[in-house]
């Protein structure tokens, strides 16, 4: 029944037809747009780490820089949630059930104004307590603790936005998005000046910059998504939590989103132990790990795109062309992996100078860049791998080998190797590593659960 509902033609010019025809070009033209989308909201945190550090001293730029980890813990879980979002909607829609797709679209916005509420709260409490049990210098922790405080105020419009954002790329649209944080982008550079150089607030001012900016974005989505004349319509009036879409949501995001939130506890274990080493070792990291994010997220791009492509194929029951996602994302996650990972550490000198002119911080940037940047096409395959598992609507076991095979690795190297072996160097290490070995045991899996996921489908 369902296969005879399924979608046959394209609503609207924003659409990607992902259940016919060749894929390459599709999966490039679904991920450059979200690829440009997550380099521009990266430019929010960048823009924030370019002004401290240029108009407001090294302190600034230390405090700013080290929040990334304390952030990404606290959103990660909502984040995590948006993928069941992407996920359901793309299957739903594939299939043509329209009602579930409405529902789908409803029950995620309300849980991201809720929790964007509670997390928000959560992290304006807890900030600087967080920051102390990371061992953050006593120099610069007053100043992030005001960044964080801020920062977190603007939580709930973040959620909003990713989960308006991951309705539209479940249907293949990723340019909307990226026009939306275009114009927030620009807003943001915008604002981080006046307030920095204009209005001398310090780190106080670039955070305001960043929730304005992405108040800007969250309202913009919302817009688009009340704008629609198809079945992801979004309307105040139909507001509300429907369980069962709530529970099929949880059942995918949630594992994701804790996944995350571990990721970026083993990340603050991580963070802690380059704190040991002092603020301009801080700055040299925060700044690396900054560019690092650029490579990241452009891959990340990739993975978004295996899910989408993948739930949609799965809801229509096209195994072979399931496969034929998986071989062609891995194939384009490790050229991406490649050329940017390797280009960014080539220019890594002129790059970090865009962040600091303190060339004792450079130094520890490159240190960083040379082990991350370099192996980041790693990373990006374990994602897709664990990205093709997700949409066939399996989160829970990607969750236990990533938090095994990586969170749980760097965990036991912190503890052991580096234990005895102080350097950045060996710390960094734990990174390629831990890629490698969860890699290999999300494709041992993926083998075994496609051929659950379709036999359960027959």
């Amino acid at each position: 029944m369902a296969q005879e509902k399924a979608r046959g033609a394209l609503n609207n010019k924003y659409e990607i037809d992902m259940i016919h025809g060749p894929l390459l070009g599709k999966i490039l033209l679904f991920s450059l747009p979200l690829m440009a989308s997550s380099v521009l909201q990266l430019l929010f945190n960048a823009a924030d780490v370019v002004v401290v550090g240029q108009f407001a001293g090294p302190n600034s730029l230390a405090a700013v820089g080290s929040t990334g980890s304390v952030i990404n813990l606290l959103v990660a879980l909502f984040i995590g949630i948006s993928i069941g979002t992407n996920v359901l909607v793309a299957r739903y829609y594939a299939m043509g059930q329209d009602r579930d797709v409405s529902e789908t679209v409803h029950t995620s916005i309300f849980l991201a104004l809720i929790g964007g509420i509670i997390m928000g709260a959560v992290g304006i409490i807890f900030s600087r307590g967080i920051l102390i049990l990371m061992a953050s210098p006593k120099n610069v922790l007053e100043l992030s603790a005001t960044y964080l405080r801020i920062y977190f105020a603007g939580v709930p419009m973040l959620c909003i936005y990713n989960m308006g954002a991951a309705t539209l790329r479940a249907i293949g649209d990723t340019r909307r998005p990226l026009y939306f944080l275009l114009i927030s982008g620009v807003l943001n550079v915008v604002l981080n000046l006046f307030f920095v150089i204009s209005l001398h607030m310090d780190v106080a001012g670039v955070a305001l910059a960043t929730i304005i900016s992405e108040g800007v974005s969250a309202v913009l989505v919302i817009m688009c998504l009340m704008r629609a004349r198809e079945s992801y319509h979004f309307a105040f009036s139909r507001l509300r939590l429907t369980g069962s879409k709530v529970r099929a949501i949880l059942e995918i995001g949630l594992p994701a989103g804790l996944q995350s939130m571990l990721f970026s506890l083993s990340n603050i274990l991580i963070q802690s132990s380059i704190n040991s080493f002092g603020a301009t070792a801080m700055a040299g990291s925060a700044a690396a790990g900054n560019l690092e994010g650029f490579v990241y997220m452009s891959m990340n791009s990739i993975y978004q795109a295996c899910i989408t492509f993948t739930s949609q194929n799965y809801g229509v029951r096209d195994r072979a062309r399931v496969n034929r996602v998986l071989r062609t994302c891995l194939a384009v996650v490790i050229v991406v992996g490649i050329v940017m990972g390797n280009g960014f550490y080539f220019f890594g000198e002129s790059l970090l100078h865009i962040y600091t002119t303190d060339q004792a911080a450079i130094a520890y940037g490159l240190e960083r860049m040379q082990v991350i940047c370099v192996t980041y096409a790693l990373c990006g395959m374990m994602d897709v791998v664990c990205g093709s598992l997700r949409g066939l609507g399996y989160s829970i076991v990607p969750m236990i080998v990533s938090l095994l095979g990586a969170c749980g690795f760097r965990i036991l190297w912190i503890g052991t190797y580096f234990h005895t072996h102080r350097t950045l160097h060996v710390l960094y290490l734990s990174y390629p590593i831990s890629w490698i070995l969860t890699v290999a045991a999300h494709i041992v899996c993926f083998f075994v659960i496609r051929e659950l996921a379709f036999r359960k489908r027959e």
